[in-house]
């Protein structure tokens, strides 16, 4: 089954979701009504959103507050690429010039403020406080694994802890957030939402672990960036610390020194070459398949479903991908 597949066993869900997020995107105020509007324009995979639909199906029936739930996390992650952007210095997203690229980075960091407040005030309007507090707290998770990424791209010193420290905060905490919010939108079991938040944080590692990894194996990465991304940007992924970790002092100091000085296109060859041989690739893959075994272990105890199937699906499509 792929993401067509899976997107297909909630399309009405999903095509009700887009015109829910076209409207309260909308604004009064011309050049934000017309940045919305472009972004909504992109056909991104729509993962969060089918992911608070899947997680409310597997226990209940999809409701307004599901709608509510789904629109919140879009318009965080919204925020949060358009922030990235303009961070990283990225002229694209999903293919489409990047909002800091047409409109210079004020307007892209005053319309990533924008989608922020829009998303609280829904939740207020809406007075969902509950859902408020959770994506409050995975805001707060992503900025600090945002920053800590930043700190040790600076010091060349990150290790595994810490880098997974970083992937659990910046993308766990929201796949986390997206399926505790849809399990919340459909019962007052806390059981359950835990359970469903324990599956998405896991879902999440492995997600992010299989994105790094497509930044040396892959012409583009999960969310959209051009291969080598990373080397270019000096971070510091689980493939290329693992493989560190395997070779000789002076292989490390010529890496880290090509990473540090922002690696060409040659150069990033001569990186991942270098992933491959010292087992990198391997040892991600292995450390994403189990995450999404604990993911799995998470929801195994719900009843079969057509919705439990797709979300499974999900997981196996996260981790076997090719883009």
């Amino acid at each position: 089954m792929n993401l067509d597949d899976i997107n297909n066993s909630i399309r009405e869900e999903l095509k009700s979701f887009s015109k829910h997020f076209k409207n309260e995107m909308r604004s009064r105020i011309g050049i934000v009504d017309t940045v919305a509007r472009y972004i909504a324009r992109q056909k991104g995979k729509k993962i969060r959103p089918t992911l608070v639909f899947l997680s409310a199906k597997l226990i209940g029936t999809v409701n307004d507050r599901t709608y509510n739930a789904a629109t919140l996390v879009e318009i965080l992650h919204t925020a949060t690429l358009v922030h990235d952007d303009v961070v990283d210095q990225s002229d694209t997203r999903r293919g489409f010039p990047s909002i800091n690229r047409i409109w210079k980075n004020k307007v892209a960091v005053l319309m990533g403020d924008y989608f922020l407040a829009r998303g609280l005030l829904i939740a207020l309007e809406k007075d969902e406080y509950y859902f408020l507090k959770i994506i409050s707290d995975a805001v707060k998770r992503m900025s600090e694994a945002e920053l800590l990424q930043i700190q040790k791209s600076k010091t060349y010193d990150i290790t595994e802890e810490t880098y997974f420290k970083i992937i659990s905060g910046k993308t766990a905490s929201l796949i986390g957030t997206c399926c505790e919010l849809g399990a919340a939108s459909v019962t007052e079991d806390k059981e359950h939402w835990k359970r469903l938040r324990d599956f998405g944080e896991n879902l999440g590692m492995a997600f992010q672990i299989r994105d790094d990894m497509l930044d040396y194996i892959g012409r583009s990465s999960i969310i959209g960036k051009p291969t080598g991304i990373d080397m270019k940007e000096k971070k510091f992924t689980l493939p290329l610390i693992y493989s560190l970790r395997q070779s000789n002092r002076k292989s490390n100091r010529q890496i880290i020194r090509i990473i540090k000085n922002g690696a060409s296109r040659k150069e990033i060859d001569y990186v991942i070459d270098f992933v491959s041989e010292k087992g990198g690739l391997d040892y991600a893959r292995k450390k994403a398949d189990e995450y999404a075994r604990r993911a799995l272990e998470c929801i195994d105890v719900l009843p079969y479903s057509p919705a439990k199937e797709a979300i499974t699906s999900l997981v196996t499509f996260a981790v076997e991908r090719k883009k």
